[in-house]
């Protein structure tokens, strides 16, 4: 290789590396491990991660139970190694997949096409964001503070590069966005409204009048949805133009922030708007039914002025995880599912209101409430962990306001008895 491009040495390759900054010497590597060491370094890491322990933590990542299926499909080599499915010839099984969690998608939000998965929530969000600018041809993008934090750093790296100027609006004393200040901050240059329902306070929202003004003054409408569960219960947000969810609660395993799958979801008319691509449903020259990409509108499929986005993919194995989740439970499952979470969650907002001050009463919620309390929660919930329970969610760092309020979070997965001790030692 040095020969074919005409130098002599390696050290003749590097020269023009200053010295100073060269590795001289061996790397300080450690030596190499046998595969049951490799075993056992692992097994000790994770059970360091918390294994045994109840968690009441949410906020935008959680804990539902995984029917044991869905990893042994995944697993499969036709699902597992696959890459896009460029070639329908060869990759029927993974653009069917695709093409029903889709149509579930759709089912569940009341939209009418939804597109092949995004990375997670934040980054779903931010492009139904960029999308309603394209669709409108406007500017602006108006945000509720109460849209999960963290989605709303994403939207503001994109909107810092491209120019986007971003309003925001505060929540009222029921946690619902304030209506009169949304109002005031939509301008003829406002692309769309940005909400969360349930919100990041597990508030839920009503979606039909924050979607009265913005239609009413000529903007979009997204609605952001984090705990996808939710939609068994709550009423699909049809109002809106175009829907943003994190599918993790669909199957998807708790993992240090992901990989999860965002989903955006639209109505018919947007459909060219949409970032990524779009499988969907033909016949072959036999008359077959059959799957291809339908519409592809990212980068690497058209030139990259024409992109709708330069850096977005989906994630088809782990929205197989949640087609798998949703087939499993059914429309049935899923509401029973999303019904016990409800019931769980007010038993404990009722523990909790016992000692503690449950925050924004005055409008419906899911399965996340926002406790008050006398004691800095940081120390209540190290003391919790000794219990082996993992707290709720500190809000003062996003919502400095607040005081001592954290944010909790209760699933199918914590019992009575979880409950009943987070709530005593809240108390204390």
């Amino acid at each position: 290789m040095l020969r074919e491009i005409g130098v002599r040495s390696i050290d003749d390759l590097f020269a023009p590396i200053p010295p100073d900054v060269r590795v001289k010497g061996d790397l300080k590597i450690p030596r190499q491990m046998a595969e049951s060491e490799i075993l056992d370094y692992f097994r000790q890491r994770g059970d360091e991660n918390g294994k045994g322990y109840a968690s009441f933590l949410g906020a935008g990542a959680y804990n539902h139970y995984r029917p044991v299926v869905i990893d042994s499909l995944i697993s499969r080599g036709e699902f597992f190694t696959a890459y896009t499915p460029y070639q329908p010839e060869i990759a029927q099984g993974t653009l069917q997949a695709i093409f029903e969690f889709q149509t579930m998608i759709c089912e569940l939000t009341g939209m009418e096409v939804a597109n092949a998965s995004m990375y997670d929530g934040s980054t779903a969000a931010t492009e139904a964001a960029m999308m309603a600018e394209r669709a409108t041809g406007r500017s602006e993008v108006v945000v509720a503070r109460s849209v999960h934090p963290e989605y709303g750093e994403v939207l503001a790296t994109y909107a810092k590069y491209q120019g986007t100027p971003i309003r925001t609006v505060n929540f009222g004393e029921n946690g619902r966005v304030n209506v009169a200040e949304l109002e005031k901050a939509i301008t003829d240059q406002t692309s769309c409204v940005l909400i969360q329902s349930p919100n990041f306070f597990g508030t839920i929202e009503d979606v039909a009048a924050v979607a009265e003004i913005a239609h009413r003054k000529g903007a979009l409408l997204v609605v952001a949805i984090s705990e996808a569960v939710s939609l068994g219960i709550v009423k699909p947000p049809s109002e809106a133009d175009i829907v943003a969810m994190e599918a993790q609660s669909f199957g998807v395993p708790l993992g240090f922030g992901g990989p999860y799958a965002g989903v955006i979801a639209t109505k018919e008319k947007f459909v060219r708007q949409i970032p990524g691509r779009l499988v969907g449903e033909t016949l072959d020259k036999n008359g077959k039914r059959g799957f291809v990409l339908t519409l592809s509108t990212r980068e690497q499929h058209i030139r990259r002025e024409k992109a709708t986005s330069n850096i977005c993919t989906n994630q088809a194995l782990v929205a197989l995880m949640a087609t798998i989740f949703m087939t499993v439970y059914g429309r049935e499952g899923i509401r029973d599912l999303a019904t016990h979470n409800l019931a769980k969650a007010a038993y404990a907002a009722e523990a909790f209101g016992k000692n503690g001050k449950i925050l924004f009463q005055g409008a419906p919620r899911f399965n996340e409430f926002v406790v008050q309390t006398h004691h800095d929660p940081y120390a209540i919930n190290n003391a919790l962990l000794e219990k082996r329970i993992v707290g709720g969610f500190p809000l003062k760092k996003f919502y400095p306001e607040l005081g001592n309020a954290s944010l909790w979070c209760v699933t199918e997965m914590n019992s009575r008895e979880q409950i009943d001790a987070a709530a005593k030692e809240v108390s204390r």
